[in-house]
């Protein structure tokens, strides 16, 4: 359902809520859309009514079809039918038990023995590490590149190039890449664009209009929304969904449709939470930048952030995570400044409803461009990642402060 009945198109909050709910999938044949969403259908075996219908169940691989377990039923279908309609240029989703299988199952999707991957140097460490175990054993080199540099980006591509994995903004150091500019220039080429969009997701990023080829998502992040869940998700236009999918297939990748169930949950009231989320982030982005202890704000959202001007021009919303860089201080003042915090977890993910801290480190796993970022005095080294959840954005800066005063006291 991507259009009101006088064609207009519907906006993003109605999409969220109507999507997937088809009414096959809601009730029953004699009283079809008898409840509001899919219930969770709990199925291996699906069952056919004669030996011909049996003869005709695999004939056709799609959603809606039933045929066995693996294959899912109404409420995985109505989850990858609700993720497509947010995604324009989508002609399907696959869903993955967690984000790093839908990474694995894109590049898997992609990859041959002997192919080159160009990796940008902010990706999420999970896709760093697939590179260098999975990929190299299966034969795959990668490269790295400055996520910064287009024209560094264009010189790595080689005979062998076969795909480029971006993440934009970068989950630790928030870099803003030109993913249009490096997307095309990867088509002109012939080589695969997979892009990493759990940050700003379709509706603050449509990565296929973007001219990228396979979007990727963790849905354990702002779908999911409640940090109860894992799943992952890729979804591309028709030549590369039907690739996924039979690829996942082939590797027996699979979700439960309880937690599919769990995930659809959460997608309803995503745009909401999304909204609060960026409001308080950039409230507290602002509040960092007056403080004295803080050499740099690595928020997009934020005018003067580095990577702004790209924001600006290519997203159409945000998210709360971000990071800061301390002015000076040392590894221990740090663990101090997280220890003081009461209103933030210490704990690996975002866009739940709880506010979480992190370090950020990200000198040991750079591998073409540089940390400190260039400007920054070689000191300022030791940073914060934010995920900023449904608190009082005042309470959040409260307790901030709290930590702030307890790094100072460290040093």
């Amino acid at each position: 359902m991507s259009s009101t009945r006088d064609d207009r198109p519907l906006k993003p909050a109605t999409r969220l809520a109507a999507a997937g709910r088809r009414p096959e999938w809601t009730g029953t044949a004699d009283q079809p859309g008898a409840v509001v969403s899919p219930p969770v259908w709990r199925a291996s075996t699906h069952l056919y009514p004669d030996m011909a219908a049996l003869r005709q169940g695999g004939a056709r691989n799609e959603d809606g079809r039933f045929y066995y377990g693996r294959r899912g039923a109404p409420t995985q279908w109505a989850l990858c039918e609700a993720l497509t309609e947010l995604e324009p240029g989508a002609a399907g989703t696959v869903l993955y038990p967690s984000g790093v299988a839908a990474i694995a199952g894109a590049l898997l999707t992609v990859l041959r023995p002997g192919d080159v991957l160009l990796l940008t140097d902010n990706a999420y460490e999970p896709s760093r590490a697939m590179a260098r175990g999975l990929l190299r054993d299966f034969g795959v080199e990668t490269r790295w590149f400055d996520p910064c540099d287009t024209v560094a980006f264009e010189a790595a591509i080689c005979e062998r190039t076969r795909a480029v994995l971006l993440e934009s903004p970068g989950s630790l150091t928030m870099d803003v890449q030109d993913v249009p500019a490096m997307a095309a220039i990867a088509r002109a080429r012939g080589i695969v664009t997979v892009f990493d969009n759990t940050w700003a997701g379709p509706l603050g990023f449509p990565a296929l209009e973007r001219g990228v080829d396979i979007t990727v998502m963790s849905l354990t992040k702002h779908v999911g929304g409640h940090s109860d869940v894992m799943m992952g998700s890729a979804a591309a236009g028709a030549e590369w969904y039907r690739k996924l999918r039979l690829r996942a297939q082939g590797l027996g990748q699979v979700v439960s449709p309880d937690d599919a169930a769990l995930v659809l949950r959460g997608l309803r009231s995503m745009n909401v939470r999304l909204d609060r989320e960026t409001a308080s982030a950039l409230a507290i982005a602002q509040w960092l930048e007056t403080r004295p202890e803080v050499a740099r704000v690595l928020c997009p959202m934020l005018p003067g952030s580095p990577g702004h001007d790209l924001w600006t021009r290519d997203f159409t919303g945000g998210c709360g995570l971000f990071s800061f860089v301390l002015k000076g201080g040392t590894s221990a003042a740090r663990d101090a400044l997280i220890d003081a915090l009461a209103l933030f977890g210490i704990g690996y993910s975002w866009g739940g409803f709880e506010s979480l801290a992190t370090p950020v480190d990200p000198a040991s796993i750079r591998t073409a461009s540089a940390w400190p970022l260039p400007g920054m005095d070689a000191a300022d080294r030791f940073g914060v990642r934010l995920s900023i959840g449904l608190e009082d954005a005042g309470d959040l800066i409260a307790d901030l402060e709290a930590g702030l005063a307890a790094w100072a006291a460290a040093l």
